[in-house]
């Protein structure tokens, strides 16, 4: 194979300072896949993204090296030869589609837009071609869909929009960065069949920038490993997997998490009893505001949960998952029966409810979005108690330093701000504020599903030590399946608002009775066989 792509001796600095990737060297050759892997903040996307010039040169310099594509030096490019090369030579795709897709242009013109561009296409002639590349992406009745806007699809659906984007002019490059972390195991493992599938067909080069080793393994022919902005190791994938000779890729690949959940579930007290939830939502009302027609998110869900025991709750998106965890927190209006330590909390108005949420607390999928910027980390994890534990200033602060103890922060560092900590600190911190109230419950909505795999482990870890010590009752809401088979002792497995499968976790996972739910398990587990 030829050499495509050769980067060599990069150094890329912000502002003059700071040094994000520091001489980095590696080569792509024509049809072949190189994987890009390292945690958040190792220099990946940055390196990606300078390879067509689109980091803010403002801020970014490069003070040493060269980008060759076929070639030609991209960092001495004129910005009129790097628009001929976007989109015609190389294309990208990003982790999340709908931040890259325009709200407000249909399918056909967001596609037609770069045909247009590059082929000079117009008209009925690229109303065909879009035709035919939602059909390759395996959209199905693509002519309908040409008129779709962004947010009238599905994850899966805007994935594949994006990648026909991005395959539209038959690139010799495809940059591919985290292009499925956001979306379901089925659809995962659709869209990177569908990937292998293209390049096989249009012989392109694809550079995959992921921190799952289990995709790398499955889809690249070579991986180069990152840790703070230098090259650490790199090699043929079979031979990295097998052998490999640095300490953190060692310790990348020893970051799955543990097969079962810790501690065995013996005659416990029912903490929670759920029977017939309903949750409907309106979808069109009349001219005088009655409503008309409603989507049924959640359709006759029961299931239980003992003290000290963990529930999943798994399923593609949209299949309820989110609203289950709403509903039982009354941030969403429900029917049926909800008990908590055989209290009925179903009939409670917010008022009457107030006094229960210190029992049940949640902790949501981003740490960033969900922590005010503006509050230090003891005033956060605070905030609770000062509306449902009256206690002196001096007590408050003694509950927040313990409650830190236990996530494994330093309390020193709770006078600083959210944006001082990574990713894994902050859900720590999450974690954390939930603590301080000794809940008997609590909800975990996609906790660890913005993480890096090793801080993944390490939340894990910490969220079954807590079990451990304080008897804590977890229903876990993911669509990671590894994640979940480390934590649950019971699965529930939902499909369109409704329970598919409902038992013990280690049965289901070993033995699942129904269709979807092979199909579930078969699509997490494709990467490791």
């Amino acid at each position: 194979m030829s050499q495509l792509l050769e980067i060599r001796d990069l150094s890329i600095r912000f502002d003059d300072t700071i040094q994000a990737v520091d001489r980095l060297s590696l080569s792509i050759d024509n049809g072949e896949t190189v994987a890009l892997v390292g945690e958040s903040g190792s220099g990946k996307s940055v390196s990606a993204l300078s390879i067509l010039r689109l980091l803010d040169e403002r801020h970014a310099s490069y003070p040493s090296g060269a980008i060759l594509f076929q070639g030609e030096d991209m960092l001495k490019a004129s910005q009129k030869r790097l628009r001929q090369i976007r989109g015609r030579h190389v294309s990208m795709i990003f982790q999340e589609p709908m931040t890259s897709l325009n709200p407000l242009h249909t399918v056909e013109k967001q596609i037609s837009e770069t045909l247009a561009l590059h082929k000079g296409m117009r008209g009925p002639q690229a109303r065909a071609r879009c035709v035919e590349l939602l059909d390759l992406v395996g959209i199905p009745s693509p002519e309908e869909r040409l008129t779709s806007y962004p947010h009238q699809l599905s994850g899966g659906q805007k994935q594949r929009v994006m990648i026909a984007m991005a395959l539209a002019n038959e690139p010799d490059l495809l940059i591919a960065d985290e292009p499925t972390t956001a979306l379901d195991v089925t659809v995962q493992k659709q869209v990177l069949e569908l990937l292998k599938d293209l390049q096989q067909k249009l012989g392109m080069a694809i550079l995959l920038i992921t921190h799952d080793l289990s995709i790398v393994r499955r889809y690249a022919d070579h991986v180069v490993v990152m840790e703070q902005g230098q090259l650490i190791e790199e090699a043929p994938t079979a031979k990295l997997f097998e052998a490999p000779q640095h300490a953190y890729t060692r310790r990348l690949l020893d970051a799955e998490p543990p097969a079962s959940p810790s501690g065995t579930m013996v005659d416990n007290k029912s903490l929670l009893d759920v029977n017939n939830l309903d949750v409907r939502f309106v979808t069109r009302k009349s001219l005088f505001g009655r409503p008309q027609s409603w989507f049924q998110a959640v359709d006759d869900v029961s299931f239980s949960l003992n003290e000290g025991e963990t529930l999943g709750i798994v399923g593609e998106s949209g299949s309820g998952k989110t609203t289950i965890g709403h509903a039982l927190l009354k941030l969403t209006s429900s029917r049926g029966s909800i008990r908590l330590s055989g209290e009925e909390l179903g009939p409670l108005d917010q008022k009457q409810f107030r006094p229960w949420r210190s029992r049940i607390q949640i902790v949501f999928q981003d740490p960033f979005g969900s922590l005010s910027p503006r509050m230090s980390v003891a005033e956060i994890v605070r905030e609770g108690l000062e509306i449902h534990v009256p206690a002196t200033p001096e007590e408050q602060d003694r509950r927040v330093i313990q409650a830190l103890t236990d996530v494994g922060l330093d309390p020193q560092a709770r006078h600083r701000y959210p944006h001082e900590f990574s990713g894994g600190q902050r859900q720590r911190i999450a974690i954390a504020r939930a603590l301080v109230l000794q809940p008997e419950l609590i909800i975990l909505d996609e906790p660890t599903s913005a993480l890096d795999r090793t801080v993944q482990k390490q939340v894990i870890n910490l969220l079954r030590d807590l079990q451990d010590k304080y008897g804590l009752s977890y229903v876990f809401i993911s669509h990671d399946l590894a994640v979940v088979r480390a934590l649950s002792h019971k699965l529930l497995v939902l499909k369109s608002g409704r329970v598919v499968e409902y038992g013990d976790a280690a049965g289901i996972f070993n033995t699942p009775k129904h269709d979807y739910t092979r199909e579930l398990l078969g699509a997490a587990l494709f990467y490791s066989q």
